[in-house]
C-alpha cells in the first residue's frame, strides 16, 4: 500500500484530504507544519507528500526546498489558493510535480496523488537500474545460472542440492539478515537472487555492492550515499544502496573484507534501521532486508579480532551455508549441460555435447574454483571444439594448471598470450609429454610426498604471475579464473604468509 503525507495546518483539511484517499486504498500519515513533516519523511519514507503552500513557520515552498536537499525524488505536490497560482508555478521549477488550486474535487485529487506516485516509483526505479550497473564493484559477476526465477536459478538434483533448495524456501519469506556461507565461486550471489526472489519483496529492488572492491571512502559512500560538498568530488547529492534498496533486498557482498569503521556503520544501520549520509546529520529510515556474503569463516575472523562480535550476530541471524561443488559432483553433468547449451544459444553454434570420458574426467576434478570455473572450462571448450563432441584431450590440461592445450590440428583462436601459456597441441597419447613451450601442470607427487592441491594451485599461481610480471588481469585470464578470485586468494594467502607480502 502506497503511503501519502498530508502536510497542513488546519485539522479539518487534513482530515478531508485523509479520508479522500484512504478511501481511494491509499495509507495516510499527516502533520501539523513542516518540521513534523521532515521528520516523519526521514523516519517512515512516504511515496507522496500533499501540502497547503501557505503554513506558520515556514511555506510549503520552503517544505519543498528543505525535502529536495535530502531526496531529489519524493513527488510533492501542493495545494494553493486562486491568489498564490505564480507561487506555485515556481515552485514547480523547484521540482514540486504539480499543485491542486482550492477548492478540488476529490477525483482530481486521487488521480494526481496517483500519478505522482507513479512517476516517483520510475524515477526510483530508473535510479536503481542506473546504480545496478554502474562500474563501482556491485556484485553482478556472479555465476549465471537459469534465466529463471526462484529455485530454478540453481542447476542440480545432488542430495547436497536438494538440502539447500529446501533451506532457502524455509529462509527465503523471513525479514531476518541472512548469512550465506562459501568458497569462491559457488554461487552466493545466485542464492541471495533466488531469495529475494521467493519473498514478500520481490516486486521492490535488488541491490549488491562487492565490498571487496571498494576503498572504505567509496564502500561508506556506496552505501549509505553522501550530501554534496561532502568530500571533494562530491558534486551532488547521492543516494545510497541502503536508500535506493528501500523496501527491498540489499546484498552484501563478502561482508569480511568491510574496514572496522563500515563495520560500526554497518552495526546501526541493521539495529536501527536507519543511517546518516556522509556529511549530513539527518537520519533516514529504512526497511531494508539484508543478505551478506562470505567466503571466510568469521567466527575465526572474530577470534582474531579482524571482524565485530557484535555485527557477525546481527549478521548470524538465518545462517546458510553453501557446499563446494567436490562435494556435489552429481551436480556436473547438469550444470555443465546447462552451461554450454547457453553458450551455444548465445554464440549461434550449433548445439554440442560432451563425450563421455569428458564427462568423467569432470566428475573426478576437485574443482577449486567451483562453479565459476566449471562455467569457465564449458564457455572455452564450445569456442575451441572442432566438432560437436567435446572430447577429454581438449579439456584436460585446464583442470589443475594454467597450460591451454588443444586437439591436434586445430588451430586456436587469436589470443596474444606468451609463449609459456600460448595453446599448446596434446599428443595423440594421453602419456605422452607436453610440448616444450608450454609451462606443465604442477606434479602432485615430488620427493616421493604427495603435495596437497592448494599447494599445487598456489604454485601454479606464483609461477603465472612471475610470467606476467605481476599482471592480475592477465594472470587472471591465462588462468581461467576470475581476478577477484585471484585477489582473494593472494590476500589469502598473505595473511598466512605463504606468499611474499609485496605480490
Amino acid at each position: 500500500m502506497s503511503t501519502v503525507l498530508i502536510v497542513d495546518d488546519k485539522e479539518m483539511l487534513r482530515d478531508s484530504v485523509g479520508v479522500t484517499l484512504q478511501r481511494a486504498g491509499f495509507g495516510v500519515v499527516s502533520a501539523p507544519g513542516a518540521e513534523q513533516a521532515l521528520a516523519i519523511i526521514a523516519r517512515k519514507k512516504p511515496d507522496a507528500v500533499v501540502t497547503d503552500l501557505k503554513m506558520p513557520k515556514m511555506t510549503g515552498v520552503e517544505l519543498l526546498e528543505r525535502i529536495r536537499e535530502f531526496d531529489a525524488d519524493l513527488p510533492v505536490i501542493l495545494m494553493t489558493a486562486y491568489g498564490t497560482i505564480d507561487t506555485a508555478v515556481k515552485a514547480m521549477r523547484l521540482g514540486a510535480y504539480t499543485y491542486l488550486t482550492k477548492p478540488f474535487e476529490g477525483d482530481e485529487l486521487i488521480v494526481s496523488v496517483k500519478r505522482a506516485i507513479e512517476h516517483g516509483r520510475l524515477k526510483r526505479e530508473n535510479e536503481v537500474l542506473r546504480r545496478s550497473i554502474e562500474p563501482t564493484g556491485a556484485a553482478g559477476a556472479g555465476v549465471d545460472l537459469p534465466a529463471g526465477a526462484g529455485l530454478d536459478r540453481l542447476v542440480g538434483d545432488s542430495p547436497a542440492m536438494r538440502r539447500l533448495k529446501d533451506e532457502i524456501a524455509a529462509i527465503a519469506g523471513s525479514q531476518g539478515t541472512a548469512l550465506i556461507l562459501g568458497e569462491s565461486g559457488v554461487g552466493k550471489e545466485v542464492v541471495a537472487r533466488a531469495m529475494h526472489e521467493l519473498s514478500p519483496r520481490v516486486a521492490e529492488p535488488f541491490l549488491a555492492v562487492n565490498c571487496a572492491a571498494l576503498s572504505e571512502t567509496l564502500l561508506e559512500s556506496e552505501l549509505f550515499g553522501h550530501e554534496k560538498g561532502a568530500y571533494t568530488g562530491a558534486d551532488q547529492l547521492r543516494k545510497g544502496r541502503f536508500e535506493l534498496a528501500d523496501r527491498g533486498t540489499l546484498l552484501l557482498d563478502e561482508i569480511s573484507e568491510v574496514s572496522p569503521k563500515i563495520q560500526a556503520k554497518l552495526l546501526r544501520a541493521l539495529q536501527e534501521r536507519s543511517f546518516e549520509r556522509v556529511g549530513s546529520s539527518l537520519t533516514i529510515g529504512v526497511d531494508v532486508r539484508v543478505i551478506a556474503t562470505s567466503n571466510r569463516t568469521l567466527e575465526e575472523e572474530v577470534a582474531r579480532g579482524e571482524f565485530r562480535q557484535d555485527l557477525f550476530f546481527r549478521l548470524n541471524v538465518l545462517p546458510l551455508r553453501i557446499p563446494p561443488l567436490r562435494d556435489r559432483r552429481e551436480d556436473v553433468a547438469a550444470l555443465a549441460e546447462h552451461f554450454i547449451g547457453s553458450v551455444c544459444e548465445r554464440e549461434g553454434r550449433r548445439e554440442k555435447r560432451l563425450s563421455a570420458s569428458a564427462l568423467e574426467l569432470m566428475r573426478g576434478y576437485a574443482w577449486p574454483g567451483n562453479v565459476r570455473e566449471l562455467q569457465n572450462i564449458c564457455e572455452r571448450a564450445v569456442v575451441l571444439a572442432p566438432g560437436e563432441t567435446i572430447e577429454a584431450d581438449l579439456i584436460r590440461g585446464w583442470l589443475g594448471g594454467p597450460v591451454v592445450m588443444v586437439r591436434p590440428g586445430l588451430t586456436p583462436p587469436a589470443v596474444n598470450l606468451p609463449p609459456r601459456l600460448r595453446l599448446a597441441p596434446v599428443a595423440e597419447s594421453a602419456d605422452a609429454d607436453l610440448n616444450a613451450d608450454a609451462t606443465p601442470t604442477p606434479p602432485a607427487i615430488m620427493n616421493g610426498a604427495v603435495r596437497q592441491l592448494e599447494e599445487i594451485e598456489r604454485q601454479a599461481i606464483l609461477e603465472a604471475l612471475d610470467h606476467f610480471n605481476g599482471h592480475r588481469q592477465k594472470t587472471a585470464t591465462a588462468l581461467g579464473i576470475g581476478v577477484r578470485t585471484l585477489g582473494l586468494k593472494l590476500k589469502k594467502w598473505k595473511e598466512d604468509r605463504l606468499v611474499p607480502q609485496t605480490l
